[in-house]
């Protein structure tokens, strides 16, 4: 599947990418930035899995922006929606397979950090995978990386270090904290919440762990950001909808979609 998907791709495209970017929900827009796109849907290669979540076109964006050829997933798979790990994690094997040796994650995420408020970008330091499995349970492909990656740097210290010096220049207040990965789709519990903050997260949310497991396995250049969209469960005396995560999205995705624009062009 994955050298299918490769070669097919490769058919549509004349300039292999140098970066990979997720665009989480809600974040699609910085796609629209892309100079000369050439769009491939995920439904038009064999057997490659289609998003269903909200807010997620489901397609592959390829160009340039700010001077760097890039690769933009517009849409990324979720475990909840009932793929499997090795599905979710095939587009990012993909864009790597392409030509990509950086990856620029992006997610929508609830606060959890008493710190934080709805609207912050955070920048992911570290994450914690309690989504119970892992993308590279199976037989390990070689050719993709070591059986046992080490991952005490999956997330790239000089990308943290030119993402906190590109937001200082543009004036954007840049959060940092670590995210914790669940498989979802419910919303988490207040007693969750709270067992998850001793445990030293900053965020929750339903995606990028698998991502960046892979990368990293790969040993692909990683750097993430979560949006704040939303304060999780127990913070605030309200319940939890999946409109003001798209709410928070089209409210702060200008600034952070700036932020990556400028980070891609001094990567």
């Amino acid at each position: 599947m994955l050298d299918r998907a490769v070669e097919y791709i490769k058919s549509k495209i004349t300039e292999a990418p140098e970066i990979a970017v997720i665009l989480g929900s809600g974040l699609g827009g910085l796609a629209d930035r892309i100079e000369n796109p050439v769009y491939v849907d995920y439904s038009e290669i064999d057997g490659f899995p289609v998003s269903t979540a909200p807010g997620h076109k489901g397609r592959f964006v390829f160009g340039r922006i700010n001077g760097k050829n890039i690769v933009c997933m517009q849409g990324r798979f979720h475990f909840y929606e009932g793929y499997t790990m090795e599905q979710i994690v095939l587009p990012v094997r993909v864009m790597k397979k392409l030509g990509a040796k950086t990856l620029i994650v992006t997610n929508a995420s609830g606060g959890i950090n008493k710190d934080f408020r709805a609207g912050d970008i955070m920048l992911i330091t570290d994450h914690i995978n309690l989504m119970g499995t892992n993308p590279l349970i199976g037989k390990n492909n070689d050719s993709l990386g070591v059986r046992f990656p080490d991952m005490s740097f999956a997330y790239t210290p000089s990308l943290q270090t030119l993402a906190v010096e590109t937001a200082a220049e543009l004036g954007t207040e840049l959060k940092k904290g670590v995210y914790l990965g669940l498989a979802g789709p419910s919303y988490e519990t207040p007693a969750e919440i709270r067992a998850f903050r001793i445990l030293g997260a900053d965020a929750v949310g339903m995606s990028t762990v698998p991502e960046i497991i892979a990368a990293s396995h790969m040993k692909m250049n990683i750097l993430a950001f979560s949006l704040i969209s939303n304060m999780a469960a127990g913070i605030l005396p309200q319940p939890l909808t999946e409109e003001e995560v798209l709410e928070a999205g089209a409210r702060k995705g200008a600034e952070m979609q700036k932020l990556i624009y400028t980070v891609i062009g001094e990567i």
